[in-house]
Formats: structure tokens, sequence, C-alpha cells
């Protein structure tokens, strides 16, 4: 079963909620509220309040179809958050020389989804249903190329045989003894 909570127009910034969040993702809900009652940021009182909501919500929904549910069982599946309105929440600060910086209050909207549902039936129902491992490859790769420019560009492996070498080597003599006669010439 699965239960949402969402607050809307907490202040402060999306970006600054996100650390927040980041933190109580995929968490059991007894751990999340522990992260976020010690959480030094301004958001986790709101986001904690969401978090409780959320909780409510799953026993109200698992009491109106006749099903028990434990609190405990609960787990963060999905927490984000989104950016609010900064329309009407202009003020004017004073800047040098007689001017005035416009100064924008933000707001932001917070959404939680708990689900009492096994973790790793959730992991397997994404995959299929078969056990794949993660590539380490390919996490090593995605970092390199992050950083673009020289080290974004994929590599060629020069795999020449003996054969080959020997022959361009041998192409390489005769042009420079072919060069070699016609500037004797």
């Amino acid at each position: 079963m699965e239960a949402r909570a969402s607050a809307k127009y907490l202040r402060g910034s999306a970006q600054k909620a996100r650390l927040v969040i980041d933190m109580i993702r995929g968490k059991n809900v007894n751990q999340a509220l522990a992260i976020l009652q010690f959480t030094n940021k301004r958001a986790a009182d709101g986001i904690e309040k969401c978090v409780r909501s959320a909780i409510a919500n799953a026993s109200e929904a698992a009491e109106k179809a006749n099903v028990a549910i434990d609190p405990d069982d609960l787990w963060v599946k999905a927490a984000f958050v989104d950016r609010g309105p900064t329309k009407n929440r202009r003020r004017m600060r004073p800047a040098p020389q007689g001017r005035a910086y416009r100064e924008r209050r933000h707001f932001c909207n917070v959404t939680i989804l708990l689900s009492n549902d096994e973790k790793v039936v959730a992991a397997e129902a994404k995959k299929g249903g078969k056990d794949v491992e993660a590539k380490p490859t390919k996490l090593e790769e995605s970092k390199s190329r992050r950083r673009g420019g020289a080290a974004a560009a994929p590599r060629a492996k020069r795999t020449a045989t003996k054969a080959e070498g020997e022959k361009k080597a041998t192409k390489r003599a005769s042009k420079k003894s072919e060069t070699a006669e016609e500037t004797e010439e």
C-alpha cells in the first residue's frame, strides 16, 4: 500500500530543500524522522511534518480498506521537491548609489510517497525479475566523460597484428626510397 503527502509553499528555495530530501530518500520511516529531527536545516521542519502526514494518510487508507498496516514497515519510496511561486514575494533591498536590488523570496513544494512493499520486490520489478549486477566500468566511464574535453573523447584501442605492422613498415620504406630516387634525378 502506498500513501502520498505534499507540503506546499514551504519557505526556502527548492535547491536547499533537496539537500534534506536526498538524505531520507529510500530510508525507513523511523530513520527518516530521526534524520529530519536532528538535521540543522531550515527545510527539515516542514519536511518532517510532511512525512508525519504521509504516515497518517497511510494508516487512514489502510483503515478504509480494512487492512492492517504497521507504520514501522513503511519506507520512503519517492520524495521530490518542486519550485514554488516567487511572483508576489519580491522585496526591494537598498543598493549603492541610490539604486535598489530586487530580491526574490523563494517557496518550494515537497511531495513524499511512502510504501510498505518490500524494497527488494520493487527493485526486481524494475529489472524485470532478473538478477543483474551493477557494472562499475559504466560508472567510471561516465565520471570521466562528465568532465568533457579530451577526457570525454573515446579512445580507440589499437590491436594491429605483426603482419599488418610489417606491411606498413615496408610501404613506408618503399615510399622513402621512391622520394629519394626522385630527388636524385
